[in-house]
């Protein structure tokens, strides 16, 4: 599939580029990041590089995943980026620190879920790591139902295996699950981040 631009009125979701190696990597030194992500770390310009030239374009050519940066609306600076992965119908997703807070990851969130409803995609599939209740946030406000924990689908940096909250949203609109969310992933969390 060739690379899709979704908008709202406040975000502009686009394909990352080379151009963006400064932002990414900026935003890959964030400590929450680095946690709840599997980058590598140290995380360098060529890391950077390397996201863009073998997983973005090569994952649109394949229909494998789409990853869209996340940018405000008229700036062409990279705030963060969301993928859909077509294997699991799931979203994957990080913020940078200075974007926390201002409701762009839900709005990006809300369009890309949106687009794969669009595309025929019977429901969306979110998970993170336990523990990483900015993004346990993000997917509550965005209407996915709490499905349990499970293993996750990414497993640890280290090629482990990770234990994941889940979470789905099905395009008819009806509750996936009546499961309740875990205590601590209501609480006003900051940040958002998924693997």
């Amino acid at each position: 599939m060739l690379p899709v631009t979704l908008e709202s009125a406040r975000v502009r979701l686009d394909l990352p580029t080379r151009a963006d190696t400064a932002a990414i990597t900026e935003a890959c030194q964030d400590p929450a990041v680095v946690r709840w992500t599997t980058i590598p770390v140290p995380y360098r310009a060529a890391d950077a590089q390397r996201f863009v030239d073998a997983l973005v374009g090569p994952g649109w050519a394949s229909d494998r995943e789409y990853t869209w940066a996340i940018r405000r609306q008229g700036s062409t600076w990279l705030e963060g980026v969301i993928s859909y992965r077509t294997a699991h119908r799931d979203l994957g997703f990080w913020l940078a620190p200075e974007a926390r807070g201002a409701g762009l990851l839900h709005e990006a969130v809300e369009l890309v879920v949106g687009w794969a409803f669009a595309q025929g995609a019977p429901d969306v599939y979110w998970e993170c790591y336990v523990g990483n209740t900015a993004s346990a946030a993000v997917a509550r406000r965005a209407g996915f139902a709490y499905t349990g924990t499970a293993d996750a689908l990414v497993p640890n940096r280290d090629g482990s295996p990770a234990t994941a909250w889940t979470g789905l949203r099905r395009a008819d609109g009806e509750p996936a699950s009546d499961l309740p969310w875990p205590p601590e992933t209501t609480a006003g969390a900051a940040g958002s981040l998924a693997p």
